[in-house]
């Protein structure tokens, strides 16, 4: 009975810490100067880098200290960036100029730029081929880069409009057709398409991310579901209530949770894998409107959301009958949530 006890005290206390690590909130806000608008973010972990695509520059933020350390300049539009450690290269999408921009990790300075697609968008690195594949959203196409040379190995045709890429190392590429709500899965070495799966009932899917384990996909959708998707047969499993909003996703391996940053409500979505097919949100955290995309540091599991203020929207005219908002100057930060 002693030892019935003390296994129940034991389990208990494992249960507690558990719990307590699968909540969250928001821990501080680095401030970030200039202007405009932002994208995607891109946690680098080993380097202990933060990428943030800021308008006409990346801003590289330490993410032990907290603070900016660097920016790379002189693009237009920027949306995504991608690191490849084994060739020594990170990878920029400008859509403002269509061109993929690589530069030097060590140095950070520009080596060259590839001319993309219209409007190259998500980017994704994938190590097995050593090609870096850019999403154009206009052109509605991919641009295949070879990483190590800057050349344009090919283009793939899509039937829509692409979203975020991930890649499974494995000879897979994933990512999702907003307007045709449907993930299109590539072979990244014929480059060619192997197949499409319909997501519904998600819709206008944006963010996904994936576990390798579980081979599961996870896509964010505008009509506020994620949803779960199996990897080698296309079949959506379950889905699962998220906010409003959201722009981005992330799974984190070590805790089995999934993450939603939903920036109408100024929401973030905590979501548990109980099982490779059984989800529940276990917490939503008030964060900020606006806050849409967000990085994982995977050794520290803090999450970081981009957000700003808003002024009021101008006047409705004939050429921009719902006229967005101005950013409000000197207002773009980062929110740091983090486990508790």
């Amino acid at each position: 009975m002693r030892q019935f006890r003390i296994l129940v005290i034991i389990a208990g206390i494992a249960f507690s810490l558990s719990s307590r690590a699968q909540s969250y909130k928001v821990t501080g806000s680095i401030p970030i100067p200039g202007e405009g608008g932002w994208d995607y973010l891109y946690a680098d972990p080993g380097s202990r880098m933060l990428y943030v695509s800021h308008n006409t520059q990346v801003d590289v933020i330490d993410m032990d200290a907290g603070t900016p350390v660097f920016a790379i300049s002189g693009m237009k539009h920027i949306h995504g960036i991608a690191i490849a450690h084994d060739l020594g290269r990170g990878f920029i999408s400008d859509g403002g100029d269509n061109v993929i921009v690589i530069f030097d990790l060590v140095s950070r300075k520009v080596l060259q730029k590839v001319a993309a697609g219209q409007n190259p968008d998500g980017i994704v690195y994938d190590p097995a081929t050593k090609r870096l594949f850019a999403f154009n959203g206009h052109s509605k196409d991919v641009t295949v880069i070879d990483g190590a040379s800057g050349q344009v190995a090919g283009t793939i045709a899509l039937d829509g409009k692409p979203e975020f890429p991930v890649t499974d190392g494995a000879g897979n590429i994933y990512d999702n057709i907003e307007d045709k709500s449907e993930i299109v899965r590539i072979d990244p070495h014929t480059m060619k398409i192997a197949a499409t799966w319909p997501l519904a009932p998600c819709e206008e899917p944006s963010g996904l991310a994936y576990d390798p384990e579980s081979k599961r996909l996870f896509s964010v959708c505008d009509n506020q579901k994620m949803a779960v998707v199996n990897a080698e047969t296309g079949k959506v499993v379950t889905t699962v209530p998220i906010g409003n909003g959201p722009d981005a996703t992330f799974y984190d391996a070590d805790r089995k949770l999934v993450f939603s940053p939903n920036g109408e409500d100024g929401t973030l979505t905590v979501i548990k894998q109980e099982s490779a097919d059984k989800y529940s949100v276990i917490d939503t955290v008030k964060t900020e409107k606006s806050g849409r995309t967000m990085a994982l540091d995977t050794k520290t599991g803090k999450i970081y959301i981009a957000a700003a203020q808003f002024g009021p929207p101008p006047a409705p005219t004939a050429s921009e009958p719902r006229p967005r908002p101005k950013i409000v100057a000197g207002s773009f930060h980062l929110l740091v949530v983090a486990p508790q």
